[in-house]
């Protein structure tokens, strides 16, 4: 078992022993006895993670179950799928009884059916069906995310009672952080932390001791990224989750969070460049391809838009050549202001709940940067193409070119997440990519127009 507070699981600090049965002269003996001693599970995960795939199953199948169970629930997903896939399915099983519920629902339901049902029959009925429990939760809300193995405490019990309970229970649950006080009906009416139970007088009921407690839980549908927002504005250690009659199904804790902040910050990184938002390096190649390709499709497109607009003004730059050098420059610094302003409101996203007003000011306040930084940047360039070509005229279209560009980049960058937001879209995907056929196709013809207008 696994003891949350102090970060040490048993089995830390020993050497892990390969199972008895364990063949003379098994290839991962040595991986198992040596590599593996005194080792975090995150150590562990990490040293199987470098094995080929032959040696990553002989490893997992060698360690005892709990360390087993412990290192996969840390390794990545691709990885785990290979892994279940050519483990014993009575093995797999061993090491699956042993993760807590809410890890070896995420797990199994990496798998494909038909392979999931097969290790869920191997598990004995009572864990197989908390587990089926958990995956029944769509798995981007709060139930999905959820532990079950939680300390829930009668109303009626006293401060001595509740402790004795815990005392007898501890040892099966993953999260002693707080006990849940129910009424007759299992409905959440209060929420003790250990300390608070500790000093409670002893002979108090349970029920006076919450009083009339404000209880803050989530809904079980309530999407993963809300509870997340939730738990990070009221600095708990974990959030009830319940039905909608009130009563209490299991909690999300922190360390679920940090992993749903991790993943969403790296699918808002990965999706603003059109990867797939769950890609790593371990995803094969022809599955990235598949989902990568769409968007290169529709960059391409986007940029031949922008080399149709420099089209247009074929004759221009052949009489003035110097508009070919000059005019990458403009939409060079016109997307870099964009992608300033599409990161700032990504983030904004990703950590707060706007509303349509607070979103706007927001867009307006990208606009002041956006012109600010324009006027300036548009005053040194001018002053530096008049010091070196002495044409005035060029300095000034090109200084009105970039103040535009630039202004326009940064109301653009603020604008498209929120626009993808409005059509139901994620909006970080493939953001970047439409920036860029803003700021480059507007650059162009900003800069190539007012040239024609004004030198040629």
């Amino acid at each position: 078992m696994k003891d949350e507070e102090s970060g040490i699981s048993e089995g830390r600090g020993r050497r892990h022993a390969p199972h008895e049965d364990m063949p003379a002269g098994d290839p991962c003996a040595g991986l198992v006895d040596t590599d593996t001693e005194y080792a975090h599970p995150a150590d562990v995960a990490e040293h199987i993670e470098n094995l080929s795939l032959e040696k990553q199953v002989c490893v997992l199948r060698n360690l005892p179950a709990e360390d087993a169970a412990e290192a996969l629930a840390e390794l990545d997903e691709h990885v785990r799928v290979d892994l279940l896939e050519n483990l014993d399915a009575d093995v797999a099983a061993q090491i699956l009884a042993e993760m807590s519920p809410d890890d070896a629902a995420d797990v199994l339901d990496e798998l494909d059916e038909d392979h999931r049902d097969v290790l869920l029959n191997n598990l004995d009925t009572e864990d197989a069906d908390e587990i089926r429990h958990l995956m029944a939760f769509d798995p981007d809300t709060a139930g999905g995310v959820m532990n079950t193995e939680i300390v829930i405490l009668d109303e009626q019990l006293t401060a001595d009672q509740a402790i004795l309970q815990i005392r007898r229970e501890i040892e099966d649950k993953e999260n002693p952080y707080y006990a849940y006080v129910v009424d007759i009906d299992d409905r959440l009416i209060g929420v003790l932390s250990l300390r608070d139970l500790l000093l409670s007088r002893p002979g108090v009921r349970l029920r006076d001791e919450v009083g009339n407690q404000n209880v803050i839980s989530v809904l079980f549908d309530q999407d993963k990224e809300e509870v997340a927002h939730l738990l990070g504005h009221y600095n708990f250690m974990a959030m009830p989750v319940v039905d909608y009659e009130g009563r209490i199904l299991g909690v999300v804790t922190y360390d679920d969070i940090f992993d749903i902040i991790q993943e969403e910050a790296s699918e808002d990184m990965l999706g603003m460049v059109g990867a797939a938002q769950d890609e790593t390096v371990d995803t094969p190649w022809f599955e990235s391809l598949v989902k990568r390709l769409p968007w290169l499709v529709v960059n391409m497109l986007n940029s031949a838009l922008s080399a149709s607009v420099v089209y247009m003004f074929e004759g221009s730059i052949a009489q003035m050549a110097i508009l070919a050098v000059l005019m990458p420059m403009v939409a060079n610094q016109a997307g870099n202001t964009g992608q300033q302003a599409l990161a700032v409101m990504i983030r904004q996203l990703a950590v707060d709940r706007f509303d349509s007003r607070k979103s706007w000011r927001a867009v307006a306040r990208e606009g002041k940067i956006g012109l600010a930084s324009g006027v300036i940047m548009a005053v040194l360039v001018c002053a530096v193409i008049w010091a070196i070509s002495g044409k005035g005229a060029l300095a000034a279209v090109m200084g009105l070119a970039l103040l535009c560009d630039m202004l326009l980049g940064a109301v653009a960058g603020g604008s498209i997440p929120l626009i993808f937001r409005a059509l139901g879209r994620d909006p970080a995907q493939a953001s970047s990519i439409f920036l860029t056929a803003i700021t480059d196709g507007a650059g162009f013809f900003i800069f190539l127009g007012l040239a024609s207008l004004l030198l040629l």
